[in-house]
């Protein structure tokens, strides 16, 4: 059986390809458009993935949406009416766009179908799970264990913002309770995202990067939290919560809070995105990071306490917060935890459709018996590379042996070099992990500023990640989960970190920023953490070699490993995306397949 899912008109729509159960093809419409979180019909991505299949629109068996627009109308007009009239020029707004495409999806998922195949008639059936089905799906049916109980975590979907229950191979979902918007744990991480000057849906991970530089144990962040707990929200002891609606407006307006009374409540002044951030910016920070820690402890506690299972599945936007799952799993609730990497909207579509395959028929899901292959979206042929390096002429070395090009690549990494990596098919989610790639060396001390400042064109204070081979981890880092897809983060061991200045607390951000914490700087951020991506040899060998070659030659194992492309770009897709990045930051070698070429 054939299946098709998508997911559409939010932020990140994406389509997915399975067969019998097991996911061939997912991309994001992004990679192919190059708007960041394209929210459009993934028309691209859906032809892309058919192609690549060697299939037609008539080989498909059933269509799958990742949620019910009907019911997501539905709460649009009775949040609507609730907040009426505060939210009418909101409401104004949003009707013609929902009247127009978003209410009748079944239509017009018929219409674009039909207009990518040219057939004058389409009698797929088109099923619609709901949102956070799609959500538990995209994780279980990813996952290691034949039973888990399951946690999805966002910012809303039809009316579901957290959905928790019991997950099975052979008798399928069992939802056991939801939180209902607009009590949402993903939107007041956001509101707080917003209020700090950086944007929602994408700006997320810079608060969570910035807020360890808040000063430890500060008072300042003590207070925060006991005024967002006190005004913002009301929590019980089983995680559940309920957010006080006069200090937010994303239920009936266009902006997530309202700015003076967070201003006045917090004594703090709403940050626009290119003001400088400073000291109180951090601590603000770390209080909604730490509220939103200390709720998800809560709530996993009640789930493991209901289901009595061993193991959990985590998804959801919220299940990005690798900062906040690496505290779960440090909790040791569960026996262990596993998160899809592509936890947010765009694992949505692969959700749907094997919700489909599971839930519509007898097949059987026993668990994964090896890693879940994400590298699920398109690759190229060195016909297809070369093509564009001599429609641009440039010089390129061609190494028939992989081994030397391993070898030369080393060398440009130890010589710290910034290399462009692309190589196989790119990886389905926000996270590059080794195809679609920027690396360079993690224990040079001026190279987190080299590429915040001259490749991503993005803030100093955020930290990079580290990419290590799965033999190697111990030898670095200390306890934590590993994992291949970056979704948690370590600490790196006391050998290889540095004393800090007695008065570092008082430093400045850029004072902080700036200090080497240890013989690796440009990975470890201000608390000893990093994000590691633990290579695994089966998942890519490719890239576990060129660790392997890197540690043979430099002595090191570890190299920065961020995502190929600039600020406010999505990551690279094609090689000619790759060589246009290349050309306009400061990337020294690019290396596509088997060619490699230095500027």
């Amino acid at each position: 059986m054939v299946i098709l899912g998508i997911s559409a008109f939010y932020h990140d729509s994406a389509a997915a390809l399975i067969k019998d159960g097991r996911v061939l093809y997912a991309v994001q419409e992004e990679r192919f458009s190059r708007k960041k979180n394209d929210a459009a019909f993934p028309e691209q991505a859906i032809l892309w993935c058919l192609s690549e299949a060697g299939l037609g629109v008539e080989d498909i068996d059933i269509i799958s949406f990742y949620d019910k627009p009907f019911l997501k109308f539905e709460r649009l007009l009775e949040t609507y009416y609730a907040f009426a009239p505060k939210g009418f020029w909101s409401f104004s707004k949003a009707m013609p766009l929902w009247l127009k495409e978003k209410l009748f999806t079944k239509q017009l998922i018929r219409k674009r179908i039909k207009a990518l195949s040219g057939v004058k008639r389409l009698k797929i059936p088109i099923h619609f799970p709901e949102h956070h089905c799609s959500h538990l799906a995209s994780a279980f049916y990813t996952s290691p264990f034949k039973k888990s109980a399951f946690l999805t975590v966002d910012g809303v979907g039809e009316w579901a913002t957290t959905c928790y229950g019991i997950a099975c191979g052979k008798t399928g979902i069992h939802i056991m309770g939801e939180l209902h918007f607009p009590d949402s744990l993903g939107l007041l991480y956001s509101s707080f995202t917003y209020f700090l000057g950086f944007k929602v849906n994408s700006g997320e991970y810079k608060m969570m990067g910035l807020a360890p530089y808040a000063r430890r144990g500060n008072e300042r962040t003590h207070h925060f939290k006991n005024l967002i707990t006190t005004y913002l929200l009301t929590v019980k002891g089983d995680g559940s919560f309920q957010l006080n609606m006069e200090y937010f407006t994303y239920a009936s307006g266009l902006k997530m809070v309202d700015a003076l009374k967070w201003e006045q409540l917090f004594g703090v002044t709403k940050r626009e995105p290119e003001e400088n951030l400073n000291q109180v910016h951090a601590d603000l920070a770390l209080a909604a990071q730490e509220i939103l820690e200390e709720i998800l402890i809560r709530i996993v506690r009640f789930v493991k306490t209901e289901t009595g299972m061993d193991f959990l599945c985590l998804a959801g936007g919220v299940a990005l917060n690798c900062v906040a799952n690496s505290r779960l799993y440090n909790e040791r609730i569960f026996k262990d935890i596993y998160i899809q990497p592509a936890a947010g909207d765009a694992g949505g579509a692969m959700g749907a459709a094997l919700t489909s395959a599971y839930l519509a028929s007898n097949l059987d899901f026993t668990g994964l018996d090896t890693p879940f292959d994400i590298y699920l979206g398109p690759r190229f042929s060195n016909f297809e590379i070369e093509r564009v390096i001599r429609k641009y002429a440039l010089p390129f070395q061609y190494y028939e042996d992989q081994k030397k090009l391993l070898e030369k690549t080393a060398e440009y990494l130890t010589a710290n070099k910034v290399v462009g990596w692309f190589q196989g098919r790119t990886e389905f989610g926000p996270r590059a992990l080794g195809n679609r790639s920027i690396l360079a060396a993690a224990n040079d001390a001026a190279m987190q500023q080299t590429l915040n400042m001259k490749i991503k064109f993005r803030e100093g204070f955020r930290p990079f990640a580290p990419a290590i081979c799965e033999e190697d981890y111990d030898t670095y880092f200390e306890g934590g989960r590993q994992s291949p897809y970056m979704l948690f983060t370590s600490t790196i061991r006391e050998e290889w970190r540095k004393r800090l200045p007695k008065d570092f607390e008082n430093f400045d951000l850029d004072q902080k920023r700036s200090v080497e914490k240890s013989q690796f700087p440009a990975i470890t951020h201000i608390d000893y953490s990093a994000r590691v991506q633990a290579v695994s040899r089966d998942l890519n060998p490719l890239f576990w070699s060129l660790l392997q070659q890197y540690k043979s030659v430099s002595g090191s194992a570890m190299l920065i490993n961020t995502s190929f492309n600039v600020k406010d770009e999505p990551i690279v897709n094609t090689p000619e995306d790759a060589y246009h990045c290349f050309m306009n930051s400061g990337i020294d070698v690019l290396i596509l397949g088997n060619y490699l070429i230095v500027k």
